[in-house]
């Protein structure tokens, strides 16, 4: 399969497969098992092995649900995903030179071509992204010269009815500390005293932390037993510091108020989610009290199509397969 022919919808699916797929895993914060587990339930339906590749066992929970391989026992496969140009897709990349390759954007990536980019590019058979938006800074961030297939998130596959409670809002934090698994985001303080405005207003702060955020920075607010995407529903307004779960909050329609410290860069795509933006706590409140949700032309570029896009995903990475012969 050529990248060009990415952008075509898929006719085979995984039938044109012989026998269940063995897809590899290769993500750009190398130990980020939950951007690979939102798949496994289509992966099992299928019949197909979805494996996550890791330096080591370090950062993975004993529970861990996602199925990992560390460096120098990577099992036999069909296909090899990497999700961006970072140093651990890459070096996978190099480890495993006979299989064929797509790219699919599972988080968001800044559009800026990255240092390996070359390494990545001259690998990839297809690629795919959640919306148009997302694939705009995807191409870049691989200087992709084809298209990527815009197949939604499997994050919006089941998204919760929205049945907000007043005076609740939902803080959506990013990481605060960089650690071995992925970066930081400049701008926890101000999230943190958003919120502290926030609650002295009178509001119930509910915080959907990222997954790798420090637990005790919030320990004084309730701290959300579900997922982010799940807590927005019951929220009036979501606020945090813009990340890949924003789009996923704006699809369930609860309005987004984005906290951004002047040091940290958001791609544009996820800026245009928010209904305001803001760089001073002291514009919390009246940003959160004016927040409206997203328009639908709006939505439809940010979110991409909604419903059946694990099935969508996993066609391509069929089709990649069968291309390739497999």
């Amino acid at each position: 399969m050529t990248l060009g022919a990415c952008a075509a919808p898929s006719t085979s699916g995984s039938a044109a497969a012989p026998r269940p797929v063995r897809v590899l895993i290769a993500t750009n914060e190398p130990w980020g098992t939950y951007h690979a587990e939102p798949l496994l339930a289509e992966a099992q339906r299928r019949g197909w092995t979805l494996t996550q590749l890791v330096p080591d066992r370090s950062e993975i929970d004993a529970d861990e649900a996602v199925p990992v391989a560390v460096a120098g026992a990577f099992p036999e496969a069909d296909l090899l995903v990497v999700t961006g140009a970072g140093d651990w897709p890459a070096d996978c990349l190099a480890q495993l030179p006979a299989l064929p390759v797509v790219a699919s954007s599972l988080a968001y990536l800044l559009p800026q071509e990255a240092p390996r980019a070359g390494e990545v590019r001259s690998r990839v058979g297809a690629a795919t992204a959640s919306s148009s938006a997302e694939a705009a800074a995807f191409r870049a961030h691989l200087g992709l010269p084809g298209e990527a297939r815009v197949v939604g998130s499997a994050q919006t596959d089941d998204l919760p009815q929205r049945a907000a409670e007043p005076g609740t809002v939902l803080v959506l934090t990013s990481v605060t500390h960089e650690d071995e698994t992925g970066a930081a985001a400049p701008g926890a303080q101000l999230l943190l005293d958003s919120a502290r405005r926030l609650a002295d207003a009178g509001r119930r702060i509910v915080v959907g932390l990222h997954p790798r955020e420090d637990r005790e920075l919030w320990s004084e607010y309730e701290i959300s037993e579900v997922p982010s995407v799940q807590a927005s529903a019951v929220a009036e307004v979501a606020i945090g510091i813009p990340g890949t779960v924003f789009p996923l909050v704006a699809a369930v329609g609860t309005p987004l108020v984005g906290c951004i410290d002047p040091a940290l860069e958001i791609p544009d795509h996820l800026r245009d989610v928010c209904s305001a933006v803001i760089d001073d706590a002291g514009a919390a409140v009246a940003a959160v009290d004016t927040a409206r949700p997203l328009a639908a032309d709006a939505l439809t570029a940010a979110v991409g199509p909604v419903g059946g896009s694990a099935q969508r995903l996993l066609d391509v990475w069929g089709d990649a397969v069968a291309g390739a012969g497999g």
